[in-house]
């Protein structure tokens, strides 16, 4: 591989450093160290409260922190932020679509932001409504839209601009499988388009599926950072057995830590971390009392470790 591919393939679109943010007596982003990659999807993931939105407005200038840096698009942030936002796409957590408008006009009118030109728009967006699979539904005003079509056709006006980077704040919440999958495959399209995706996310299978690289931030604070494969492997026992049924609990407390190093109950699930689970299956299979999963470890197993199981207010 040459060096001018590997300084393409390494060249940050985003570059975050010492970043720090306070509401109040709060702060909220503590610190954050990030370096984003031309051509990546890089999800950030953490509990409610963790300062992922935050983080996000901050990189697009529409917070201005307390101190650090912000690098974006190869501009300064917040000095240049408006400069840099021309080159950024942006879903944000709830649609926010002008419902007085067709599913056309949306597009159109989104592209002044911009400075494009009607002329400009309106070759466009054929396009931007057959990649959102709205072409038949673009005179349609919004609350015709089912919350897959607003979703589908947020993430479409995000492309107005022809954007370098987008940035999604939880981009498949609230949606069934069907259309959660349909989003998933645009944003694939964009990523073999060479488009920077940043994403925030409470979905692991959406990150294990759709990021290169991601970080998982706590209470304002970045605590690991990697590929989904390396933070398993890092973090987390190859396999997992998940037991149930009557007498689960017992079971955990009297012979389960005896068969797995790392053992926790939530709720009326005893989770059993392993590396070799033989031996666990068998002794399993004999007690019929019990119900049992085997799967391979996953990113929500990490995150889980990471940032604990009890719910965040």
């Amino acid at each position: 591989m040459t060096d001018a591919a590997t300084s393409v393939i390494f060249d940050p679109i985003l570059e975050i450093r010492g970043l720090r943010k306070s509401f109040g007596a709060v702060e909220v982003v503590r610190g954050l160290d990030l370096s984003i990659r031309r051509g990546e999807c890089f999800a950030l993931l953490g509990p409610n409260g963790a300062g992922k939105t935050t983080t996000l407005r901050l990189c697009l200038g529409l917070t201005s922190p307390d101190s650090g840096s912000i690098t974006l698009a190869g501009l300064p942030v917040p000095l240049r932020g408006r400069e840099a936002r021309i080159r950024v796409g942006v879903v944000p957590q709830m649609d926010n679509l002008d419902p007085d408008f067709t599913v056309r006009e949306n597009l159109l009118v989104y592209g002044r932001y911009f400075g494009l030109s009607d002329a400009t728009m309106r070759a466009r967006i054929p396009s931007l409504l057959d990649f959102a699979s709205l072409t038949s539904k673009s005179d349609a005003k919004i609350n015709e839209l089912s919350g897959g079509m607003k979703r589908r056709l947020t993430l479409a006006r995000s492309l107005v601009n022809d954007p370098d980077v987008i940035f999604m704040d939880e981009p498949t919440t609230g949606l069934d499988p069907q259309a959660r999958h349909l989003i998933w495959d645009r944003l694939k399209t964009l990523r073999a388009g060479g488009k920077t995706i940043v994403l925030t996310t409470h979905f692991m299978d959406e990150a294990e599926r759709l990021a290169d690289r991601l970080a998982v931030m706590d209470v304002g604070t970045k605590i690991a950072e990697g590929t989904p494969r390396e933070l398993i492997a890092e973090h987390i026992e190859a396999s997992v057995v998940e037991v149930y049924g009557d007498g689960a609990k017992q079971w955990a407390e009297t012979d389960g830590k005896d068969f797995a190093p790392r053992v926790e109950i939530s709720g009326e699930t005893v989770f059993c971390y392993i590396d070799e689970p033989h031996a666990l299956l068998e002794h399993l299979a004999a007690r019929a009392s019990l119900r049992y999963l085997h799967r391979p470890a996953n990113l929500e197993d990490v995150f889980l470790k990471l940032t604990g199981r009890e719910m965040r207010d």
